[in-house]
């Protein structure tokens, strides 16, 4: 009976260990759905409206739908109106799994624009702020970063910003810390003489990644691999670096204590 029930044990503990080695090792890698982040998709393509009403972003570069056509957003500003926008691009769908970066990589960002202003805003009579852009990791900034000496002449102009990630940066939890880019100009329009005989309407346009020049608009994330935790009790030991590299090991460490529990009982059952 002692023998048979051992069987018994031995063989539950093997069953579970099994199926628990078999899990999948990375969060990142359960996730196919080509909206979402992994490491052979980490570009963040960005789409909108054609008003600048709305903007969303996902990971599917081929998937536009309900992108302007123009593959832009636009607002015009009447004559010695102030040229001012503020929006924000957040992601289509929460993030299915949490995202994880490498703290030492670089967050890519690529995006083109066209402005329509003054070249100079006088701050003391309005409230003047240069193209800027900011990362949000949910409700929280990030960082943020100014272009100046943006043109402001009407023609497109590319701009890139290369954010060294870190800790702060290295895990973001699906469903609350979603990426969100906030977007902000307000500048003085365009004005003197030279509008009484051109049209010195103010315009701020917004390139989206399907725009008709095939320049590109997105943001790259350095996106890696990141093994589930073990349940190895977080002390630095053996266990833990053990666990750590294969997933579930803890438990299966677990569920072989308890089989070997239940053989020590069975024996000393026999014994009384």
């Amino acid at each position: 009976m002692q023998a048979h029930r051992a069987a018994h044990a031995f063989g539950l503990a093997l069953l579970l260990a099994l199926s628990t080695v078999a899990a999948p090792a990375s969060a990142q890698d359960a996730v196919q759905d080509p909206k979402q982040p992994s490491v052979d998709n980490p570009h963040m393509h960005i789409w909108g409206s054609s008003d600048l009403n709305q903007c969303w972003t996902h990971f599917d570069g081929n998937d536009s739908s309900g992108s302007a056509s123009e593959g832009y957003g636009e607002e015009t500003f009447g004559q010695g109106q102030q040229v001012e926008v503020d929006f924000s691009c957040s992601m289509q769908e929460n993030l299915k799994q949490d995202l994880y970066l490498d703290a030492n990589g670089t967050i890519t960002f690529e995006f083109v624009v066209a402005i329509y202003s003054a070249d100079d805003c006088d701050d003391g009579s309005q409230e003047c702020i240069p193209l800027t852009f900011t990362l949000m990791k949910g409700s929280t900034e990030i960082a943020k970063q100014e272009f100046p000496s943006v043109n402001k002449n009407g023609g497109d102009e590319a701009l890139q910003w290369n954010l060294n990630a870190n800790e702060t940066m290295a895990r973001w939890n699906k469903s609350i810390e979603e990426p969100e880019i906030h977007v902000q100009f307000s500048w003085a329009a365009e004005t003197g003489l030279l509008c009484l005989v051109l049209d010195c309407t103010g315009e701020f346009r917004f390139y989206y990644s399907n725009n008709e020049n095939n320049d590109t608009v997105e943001v790259n994330f350095p996106v890696v691999n990141h093994t589930i935790p073990g349940e190895g009790g977080d002390d630095g030991g053996i266990g833990d670096a053990v666990s750590d590299a294969l997933p579930g090991f803890g438990l299966v460490m677990g569920i072989g204590a308890l089989a070997l529990a239940a053989v020590g009982a069975s024996r000393f059952a026999r014994e009384e």
